[in-house]
């Protein structure tokens, strides 16, 4: 979220050690503690036995290991970045030194140094946490300095420059502590620390601070509030570095600024890092190396620290998951043990206790000048599925973000029994029943599978800071769930490492874990196999049968028409028709949406097309896709020189996953792409364009701080021919609202204006052949008929183009020959004048008959 290191060169991976037992997770829960106990007492016995400068220099290290370890909660659990921890230390460090001054015990200054770091530390994550990129590391940046400046400026109380001096060893009754007895204290502290670490990264608010790290959207969904769980780890951040500035400053027997070097703060990091982030003992090994290893080279003098700079250099290159991170990745073990849910009444925990009808009416939102939704009411029913569907850019989304609390309607309302719950926090709806999954799963990366549940099981009561993470209910109503979604994987596997199906499986058991009364599902076929389909919409129908109300937004009309109860359909944020399935499938409003309808024609070829029969480009038995199943099977098609090529079909059936492929954006997995006379699949992107496969992107994605001028004369960037000047203006004369606004930002046009940019971009690199991906997307009416027209004149101009567009009948109508793909496979192939009409393309594009 904040401040990211550059990323160094990968060494090869190192051949994995012989897999060992699995060690049971009780036992490594208990070694763990035992491990710090003895490490603990080991570093006692040498503060106590030690002679001469050893024991300072362990008293260091462990200070150090205390600030690491509140780092640690902050970096390695949270993922936040602070590059000012070293003034929680200095404040931590001034407490206890004035206190101590001013007469107050040492014992009582030192846990109230860690109080004042911790409330300041609250402070300041308030503000500095609704940030994001590299914000937050500049203010902790900017706190430090501040910190620093502070205690030089406030003379009477910090004594400036010239710091605190005097300040007597602790004591307890007749005993005085010496260095040596110093050492013992911060070796004791830093082992309370490693155990505390060790308790809440296994509790529920460790579990939730990782949620909130890997998928913070996802986290508001499981009723977590990311601000309170970020300022609570930053506070307990700051409470951990205050306390080991509060033994520095007896330990050092005064205190200034130049003391906390801002360079400090840097070191801090670097060791968390270095020993590695988010272990229980990374922070040993990274407080061990930055305090010793210069200590070992004070006898390069004024080269030590260069030879330092480069071991730490070497370290993060050789173990960018730092040393005990490393080491882990060979030792890992995943426990085999699947889901079990025998003996488990499912039923008692989902089946709402007082099932509520969710009533969404008015609800409407636009963004900035642009509706993205008007008037929208669907009424989802316990026990029924209600699906809401419609082309792209129709507002599906943007209506579930709405109804989960992402975005707040400009009017509406969204009513579940009796509630309001219109502009109610996401994390708030979640706990109040509403559960959804997404478009791109959204797990919780490095949890385990049964985790991602658990966490979900809390519904974002996460108790005591130290209590148990899950009872042992819990972890078989997880396991239950995992076996009734159809999980079939082991349960402690990292989600991370999950394949695609099986991520959208445990996405929906974790939504299943929050007992809602309304399930969102956000195009949860995406990417599935077609067996896999037919057992998800099973898996739906159990989930409505439980007197869940289930709304499904998808784009596999098949699926959509088999098992809603009722559907709602968008066009532009407008709801358009309400019905069954049956009646939707035959509403001309709906297959006006899908296709164009017939009112609206662009204009086709005067005299057939009559080309050369070789094509310039040739795709053989394509496949591709985004994860374990492929988008895309055994696609074959051609496009000859001056030919148009329109390539329909319904969402989610694959046509921009195509022109991904044939861009370069996306490797194939199999099959061969023919360009030219040359096998172009497995070049790269910038390759292929220079070529002369040239694409115009879904979403035109322009170039929004750049000029107009400057995001045409960049289509050219790999041209080296003829007058780019002059080209542009011949380009420019078809397009003269460009013209008018040829030195504006470009993020200053309109929506149509924008895609007319991106099309000439494309045409001033002189494409052999222009891949166009969804042009009228987001356009008004009348601004595709201008669009069409152009597209017709760029035709009959002999430019080479392949088409994809939502407009069914008007791409047909520019176009000369056209693809049908379904589902992945090109189910026909014909000329455009005959697939004009054709029953099989409505049937294409809202789901075969059923019967």
């Amino acid at each position: 979220m904040a401040f990211a290191f550059p990323k160094l060169p990968r060494l090869p991976r190192l051949p994995a050690l012989p897999q060992l037992p699995p060690l049971p997770e009780p036992w490594r829960a208990r070694l763990t503690p035992l491990a710090i106990l003895a490490l603990t007492l080991g570093a006692l016995a040498f503060a106590l036995l030690a002679e001469g400068y050893a024991p300072f220099v362990l008293a260091l290290v462990a200070l150090t290991v205390v600030v690491c370890v509140g780092l640690n909660i902050l970096l390695g659990l949270t993922g936040q970045v602070s590059l000012g921890h070293v003034g929680f230390y200095a404040i931590g460090a001034y407490a206890v030194a004035i206190l101590t001054l001013a007469g107050v015990n040492f014992w009582i200054a030192l846990p109230l140094a860690g109080i004042i770091a911790a409330v300041v530390g609250f402070l300041l994550s308030l503000p500095a946490l609704r940030v994001a990129g590299p914000t937050l590391a500049m203010l902790t940046i900017a706190f430090a300095f501040i910190v620093q400046h502070g205690t030089i400026e406030w003379r009477a109380l910090t004594g400036g420059a010239n710091g605190l001096m005097g300040l007597m060893p602790p004591a307890i009754g007749n005993l005085v502590f010496t260095e040596r007895e110093m050492a013992a204290l911060a070796v004791l502290l830093a082992g309370a620390s490693l155990y505390l670490f060790h308790r809440i990264a296994r509790s529920a608010w460790g579990k939730g601070m990782v949620a909130v790290r890997d998928a913070e959207i996802a986290a508001r969904s499981v009723g977590l509030d990311p601000v309170i769980v970020k300022a609570a780890a930053f506070m307990l951040s700051a409470g951990f570095a205050g306390l080991a500035g509060g033994i520095f400053a007896p330990l050092m027997m005064f205190v200034a600024p130049d003391s906390f070097p801002f360079s400090q703060s840097i070191l801090f990091l670097l060791a968390v890092i270095v020993g590695g982030a988010g272990f229980v003992f990374g922070p040993v090994i990274g407080a061990t190396v930055s305090v010793v290893l210069p200590e070992l080279l004070s006898g390069l003098a004024e080269y030590r620290l260069l030879f330092f700079g480069a071991l730490l250099l070497g370290v993060l290159w050789l173990a960018p998951s730092g040393v005990i991170g490393t080491v882990e990745r060979f030792w890992r073990r995943t426990d085999p043990r699947t889901a079990d849910g025998e003996g488990f009444d499912l039923a008692a925990l989902l089946t709402p206790a007082e099932p509520r009808t969710l009533r969404v009416e008015g609800l409407t939102l636009a963004f900035g000048g642009i509706r993205a939704a008007t008037g929208v009411a669907v009424t989802a029913e316990p026990g029924r599925v209600t699906s809401i569907i419609g082309p792209n850019g129709a507002g599906k989304t943007t209506v579930l973000n709405m109804i989960g609390g992402f975005y707040r309607p400009d009017s509406g309302s969204i009513r579940l029994g009796e509630r309001e719950l219109a502009g109610v926090a996401s994390h708030k709806l979640a706990r109040a029943g509403i559960a959804r999954t997404y478009q791109t799963t959204r797990l919780f990366g490095s949890l385990l599978v049964v985790d991602n549940l658990l966490v979900a099981l809390r519904r974002g009561q996460l108790g005591g800071l130290l209590g148990r993470f899950a009872s042992d209910e819990d972890a078989r109503a997880a396991e239950a769930l995992l076996a009734f979604v159809g999980y079939r994987g082991a349960l402690a596997t990292p989600a991370a490492d999950l394949p695609h199906v099986d991520r959208r499986l445990v996405e929906i058991a974790r939504a299943l874990a929050m007992r809602p009364r309304v399930l969102l599902l956000d195009e949860p076929a995406a990417g599935l196999m077609r067996a896999d389909k037919d057992a998800l919409s099973g898996l739906l129908r159990r989930i409505a049968d439980l007197g869940i109300a289930v709304i499904l937004v998808e784009h596999d009309m098949q699926l959509v028409m088999g098992i809603s109860d009722s559907i709602v359909v968008l066009d532009a944020g407008v709801p358009i028709a309400t019905g069954k399935p049956s009646d939707i499938r035959r509403d001309p409003k709906v297959i006006k949406a899908y296709l164009g309808g017939e009112a609206r024609v662009a204009r086709g070829r005067a005299v057939p097309w009559d080309g050369p029969a070789d094509a310039v480009l040739t795709v053989i038995r394509l496949t591709a896709g985004y994860g374990a199943a492929p988008v895309l099977d055994n696609v074959d098609l051609d496009v000859r020189p001056g030919e148009t090529v329109a390539l329909i079909g319904a969402n989610g059936a694959g046509k921009s996953t195509t022109m991904r492929a044939l861009a370069g954006l996306l490797r194939p997995v199999d099959g061969e792409v023919v360009f030219d006379d040359a096998r172009i699949e497995h070049l790269d992107a910038h390759s292929i364009a220079a070529a002369g496969l040239v694409l115009v992107p879904e979403g035109r994605q322009v170039f929004p701080d750049l000029s107009v001028r400057d995001n045409v004369m960049l289509g050219a960037y790999t041209r080296r021919d003829g007058d780019l000047e002059a080209e542009a203006e011949r380009l420019l004369d078809r397009f003269p609202r460009l013209r008018e606004r040829i030195d504006g930002p470009a993020g200053l046009l309109s929506g149509g204006e924008q895609q007319m940019l991106a099309i000439v971009r494309g045409l001033m690199a002189r494409p052999r052949t222009l891949l166009l991906d969804e042009p009228s997307l987001g356009l008004a009416p009348a601004v595709i008929d201008g669009l069409f027209d152009v597209l017709a004149g760029l035709r009959d101009d002999g430019v080479t183009i392949l088409l994809v567009d939502q407009m069914a009948q008007l791409a047909l109508d520019v176009a000369d020959r056209a693809y049908v793909l379904e589902s992945g496979r090109v189910v026909r192939a014909d000329t455009a004048a005959a697939l004009r009409g054709d029953p099989a393309i409505e049937a294409a594009y809202l789901g075969r008959a059923a019967e």
